[in-house]
């Protein structure tokens, strides 16, 4: 302990620049957990907003497919391209998935007029029976027949919807619809986002716009471990000849955004273990100095037979205590900033609590004593290998 008492004291009698040099550890340390706590929040950002994750597998047409079975063909026996699902395709979806749940849907938008107040929103079509399926309700019911539709929570509160509110869709007043129920707020989703728009059975969209087909189909797995085998029964069932569909399920797309979001976290720590570089840097000037400084009792030391491992040590221990100090105060701060951070980025600094980014002030203040110890290494080597006699000769 005796060597681990000349580094306190060494540190002691130069404070000045060894708090120069802790406060370098301490910003570096602060970077990185700074940048990583808002890195994983906006990773939980994103999965909170997203929803329906994980158990949704979507159909959509391929582009520039030639839909078999969607009508007759151009002279010379050729298919004709849709971008759009035929209903006798949605009944080989339905065949192909067994008893989970198929949702078709269209797709659209058109103005809207709430009493004097006029607008636009996004229109989706879908049967009457299937919509309990897909959406929550917040208030009202479910549509029973053509005559009712749902608002989007965002839509119902711009417009001042609520059930029993009249709506009439485009510019013909004939076409009007009375609100029956109001959707909870539903978020980002992967297949459809409600809360703009206006939800409304299949059979008065298609009267209206003279739209039999769909746009897309979703489909609701009832175990997640079954999403593979429903994607390739999908598959072989209409893509068996030729690509007419597109099939992607949710947990594949969250699986790449999240790929990014690591990647984009990687990046930005990357950028605040520069400061802690130079900070070790920092903390190498200030060893090699300390060397400098004692050469002459570093000669004394080894004439008294003190061995080169205990210098060695000595030196070890001032990077060391440097390195704590500034980690553990960074580490400290960390929660400040992180908690700052998050709350003026992601208006959710609840996220600093959660064990996911908490782990990133421990990644900063490891990060920190090791840069510590790694730029006292070179010094304290140094001084291990000094010539006694020509240590005590030195001026």
């Amino acid at each position: 302990m005796i060597f681990f008492d000349f580094a306190r004291r060494n540190i002691r009698l130069h404070w000045f620049r060894s708090v120069l040099a802790v406060i370098g550890i301490v910003i570096g340390v602060i970077a990185i957990a700074s940048l990583g706590i808002l890195g994983n929040s906006l990773v939980l950002s994103i999965t909170e907003t997203i929803s329906d994750v994980g158990d949704t597998v979507i159909v959509t047409p391929h582009t520039g497919a030639a839909a078999a079975g969607n009508g007759p063909g151009p002279p010379g026996g050729g298919a004709v391209t849709s971008n759009t699902i035929s209903e006798r395709q949605v009944g080989q979806i339905e065949r192909a998935v067994g008893p989970n749940t198929v949702i078709p849907l269209a797709q659209g938008g058109d103005a809207i007029a709430v009493g004097s107040e006029t607008g636009a929103a996004v229109i989706y079509a879908m049967p009457v029976e299937e919509m309990p399926a897909l959406l929550d309700l917040a208030d009202g019911i479910y549509p029973r027949s053509t005559g009712g539709a749902l608002a989007g929570s965002a839509l119902a509160a711009e417009f001042g919807m609520q059930p029993g509110t009249r709506v009439q869709v485009g510019s013909n007043a004939s076409n009007t619809l009375r609100v029956v129920g109001v959707i909870e707020e539903r978020g980002v989703g992967f297949d459809i986002n409600p809360d703009f728009a206006l939800i409304v059975p299949h059979a008065w969209y298609s009267d209206v716009y003279d739209e039999e087909e769909y746009d897309q189909v979703i489909v609701k797995v009832r175990d997640v471990g079954d999403i593979d085998v429903v994607k390739a029964a999908i598959e072989e069932t209409l893509n068996r000849r030729e690509t007419v569909v597109d099939v992607l399920d949710t947990r594949m797309i969250l699986e790449s955004l999240f790929q990014v979001f690591e990647q984009i976290t990687v990046f930005t720590l990357a950028i605040g273990s520069i400061s802690l570089v130079v900070a070790g840097v920092s903390i190498l000037n200030v060893m090699m100095m300390s060397v400098s400084e004692r050469t002459r009792e570093i000669g004394v030391m080894r004439s008294i037979g003190t061995r080169q491992q205990d210098v060695l040590r000595m030196f070890l221990y001032e990077a060391l205590i440097l390195g704590l100090i500034g980690s553990i105060i960074g580490g400290v701060m960390s929660i400040g900033t992180g908690y700052l951070v998050n709350a003026v980025v992601l208006q959710r600094p609840e996220f600093l609590f959660v064990p996911s980014s908490l782990v990133y002030i421990l990644y900063g203040m490891g990060f920190g004593v090791a840069t510590s110890i790694a730029s006292g290494i070179y010094p304290a080597w140094k001084a291990s290998r000094l010539n006694p006699i020509q240590a005590l000769r030195f001026e």
